[in-house]
């Protein structure tokens, strides 16, 4: 008689806390909703022409009225829900975070992040090292307990948009825990916001280095920084900082290498901005652009690369139409490789130019530029593109592994 299986159980991702923060957003975009339906009927009502300007009068009258019952009403029953979601916020947390979880959270902190963040919702990611999904407690004491044989050499991994320090894992790889076992590497994870601009992530991550090596257990003698796309830009806008603060980390830093990085922004986004603009000349469509324009600020800057705060300061971060970035070059004595991907099976493919690795165009991802200050000066046998590749398998692909190796083990013989 056979068997019956097992029966397997699996853990919701969503932990009490969460129901606090998903609520907050919840209300939040019902509000967003109903300016949009509000601002709508005001069109519609006033008969404007097919093109045009939008309307922005709010209604007015008995309709004015209603619009101010809804949002009022929808405030009110939030404050309700988020204050009894609120105390279950602040039960003990009984379950371990789940990767599933970690994912959810990644790809809200992408897409809504600087909203969160800015809102105080619980769900926004605080930025912290990781190691094994368990964040460090920034002390030396600690860290000695945390940090199973620390090493003199530290890598820091610096994951992409709407990603995790947990997803440098892919198909049983994990360059860090690679280069840890082939060439003592102790590698060690940042978990951020993705959603805000990259210039905050990146004047964070700064300040944090300086806190990692301040109580790392054993005397560094070098840091090596892999970013992956994003966290190349991330890790940029950092070393920005770090020169103009003279940041102590700065001079331990050796080498940084960039895997699939938009150097100079990724096509999606602009395709983004330019689907706002379309909608933009109706007044019937205009409306909906509050949709597209509630992605986040992180998004928003990989319409061209944006790494330092006057790029998008002092102006609205959805009307940058061209590349009027800062130069902003890469730190001095320090060699910076990078490797890009395609998904032709070769380099001369004209689909790599706007296709590239599926997200970054080959051009981007090496760094070249028409604009020569913007052009980032990198030789040859500091780059390497792999073929027959996409974005994600930059983290897994053995070949990439093989690269990253062999620029590391420069330093070993």
């Amino acid at each position: 008689m056979p068997q019956t299986p097992a029966a397997t159980t699996t853990q919701f991702p969503i932990q009490a806390q969460d129901w606090h923060g998903l609520t907050r957003l919840g209300f939040d975009a019902a509000l967003g909703i109903t300016h949009l339906v509000e601002n709508m009927h005001e069109t519609i009502s006033a008969r404007a022409g097919v093109l045009g300007a939008q309307r922005t009068q709010p209604t007015r009258g008995i309709t004015g009225l209603v619009y101010r019952a809804v949002r009022g009403g929808t405030r009110v029953a939030g404050q309700g829900v988020g204050a009894l979601t609120g105390l279950l916020a602040r039960l003990p947390n009984t379950r371990t975070s789940t990767p599933e979880r970690e994912t959810m959270l990644a790809v809200l902190n992408g897409v809504f992040g600087d909203h969160l963040a800015e809102t105080g919702n619980p769900l926004a990611i605080n930025m912290r090292f990781r190691i094994n999904g368990q964040a460090l407690d920034l002390n030396q004491a600690a860290m000695s307990q945390q940090i199973e044989n620390p090493s003199g050499k530290l890598l820091v991994l610096v994951h992409g948009l709407c990603m995790n320090d947990l997803q440098w894992s892919r198909q049983g790889h994990d360059h860090g825990k690679a280069l840890c076992k082939d060439l003592g590497y102790t590698p060690v994870y940042l978990n951020y916001n993705t959603g805000k601009h990259v210039s905050e992530n990146g004047r964070d991550f700064c300040a944090a280095l300086d806190q990692l090596i301040a109580v790392w257990p054993v005397a560094l003698q070098e840091l090596v920084i892999v970013g992956h796309s994003m966290g190349g830009l991330v890790t940029r806008s950092a070393c920005h900082v770090a020169t103009e603060q003279q940041s102590p980390w700065l001079a331990l830093l050796r080498k940084v290498i960039f895997l699939g990085t938009p150097h100079h922004g990724a096509p999606m986004e602009r395709g983004g901005q330019m689907f706002d603009s379309l909608l933009g000349q109706s007044p019937y469509l205009a409306p909906f652009t509050r949709l597209g324009k509630a992605r986040s600020s992180g998004i928003t800057d990989l319409r061209f690369g944006n790494l330092q705060d006057a790029d998008w300061q002092g102006r609205d971060r959805h009307a940058q139409k061209k590349d009027d970035r800062t130069p902003t070059p890469l730190p001095e004595g320090v060699d910076t490789y990078l490797i890009a991907a395609v998904k032709a099976s070769k380099l001369n493919d004209p689909r790599n130019a706007v296709i590239g690795d599926g997200l970054v165009p080959l051009a981007s991802a090496l760094g070249k530029h028409r604009q020569p200050e913007l052009a980032l000066s990198i030789p040859a046998t500091h780059q390497w593109v792999a073929t027959e590749a996409n974005h994600w398998d930059l983290l897994s692909r053995q070949d990439v592994y093989q690269h990253l190796r062999a620029w590391l083990a420069d330093d070993q013989s």
